[in-house]
């Protein structure tokens, strides 16, 4: 068989397989995951693989990239333990953001753009990505990998900083300690953001994993000039490089450990939400129940 049919089919697979572990339905984040190739965004084999099961990561035997088809991260700089991300967690997240044909995506934290094409896959011809990379190696090679995706910019520089248009998604793809102010006045009406927060401390007891920079990740859709806000996953990622201080860290760590996270409801940019409603109070903002 021709290797590139035969990869074809591995990826069809893959893109079942991703889709069941992460326990969603959705035929357009599935043909996203089977048309878009991993091997074009992770450099040349052997890759270093990571396994949830071991502590390290593991070589594959060869450069045969049939191995890169499963549900595991694949080292982008090792030395930095920077990895391109789990597939299920993304087609859960890519699930929730909804992004829709003729939309505007803004993936903050692109890596090396693997996600972005997805991204770019699901927004179609009529619609557009713009990837942000903080890391200059990483851009460089977003921006070389994507070259064959016309509607995508790539653009080097802080994510929670960057000028973008108005976005119907904002898809973050690092570990925030509180919502960037540039992203929520560049939501769109409708729009979506998907944040990652984490503590330094980890979930406290009961987590599903102790793993340091572990948090929940947040849905937040913009509705007029408010924000509908919701829990959607537990997460252990890298952190955001320009999303997090010391002052909010402390506060999400300490929110964490009283729980509750499940029930927030509301994004408020209003410092006059009273405490017994807040979940999460920041600088002019908080994370609230109803």
């Amino acid at each position: 068989m021709d290797p590139q049919a035969e990869l074809r089919i591995i990826r069809g697979a893959y893109a079942k397989q991703i889709m069941a572990a992460a326990n969603v339905s959705d035929p357009r984040v599935t043909a996203a995951f089977a048309a878009i190739p991993r091997g074009d965004f992770v450099g040349p084999g052997p890759w270093l693989m990571l396994r949830w099961w071991h502590r390290d990561y593991t070589p594959t035997p060869d450069a045969d990239p049939v191995y890169l088809y499963t549900n595991d991260l694949v080292a982008l700089l090792p030395e930095r333990r920077l990895n391109n991300g789990q597939p299920s967690l993304h087609a859960y997240l890519m699930h929730q953001a909804a992004p829709a044909v003729g939309e505007h995506v803004v993936h903050v934290g692109t890596g090396t753009g693997y996600y972005t094409a997805l991204l770019a896959h699901l927004a179609g011809p009529t619609g557009r990505v713009t990837g942000i990379e903080y890391d200059p190696e990483l851009a460089a090679r977003a921006r070389a990998n994507l070259v064959p995706y016309a509607n995508v910019e790539i653009i080097e520089g802080d994510g929670t900083l960057a000028s973008f248009d108005a976005a119907d998604v904002i898809y973050v793809n690092a570990g925030c300690t509180r919502p960037a102010a540039r992203w929520l006045d560049g939501l769109a009406d409708g729009g979506r953001l998907i944040l990652p927060l984490t503590s330094d401390e980890g979930f406290k007891g009961g987590a599903p994993e102790q793993v340091a920079r572990s948090g929940a990740v947040f849905r937040i859709r913009r509705e007029g000039t408010g924000y509908h806000a919701s829990w959607i996953s537990p997460v252990a990622i890298i952190p955001c490089d320009g999303g997090r201080d010391g002052a909010s860290e402390k506060a999400l760590a300490e929110a964490f450990a009283r729980g509750g996270w499940q029930k927030v409801t509301r994004l408020h940019r209003d410092a006059g939400i009273p405490d017994e409603r807040c979940w999460l109070r920041g600088d002019g903002w908080c994370l609230a129940y109803d």
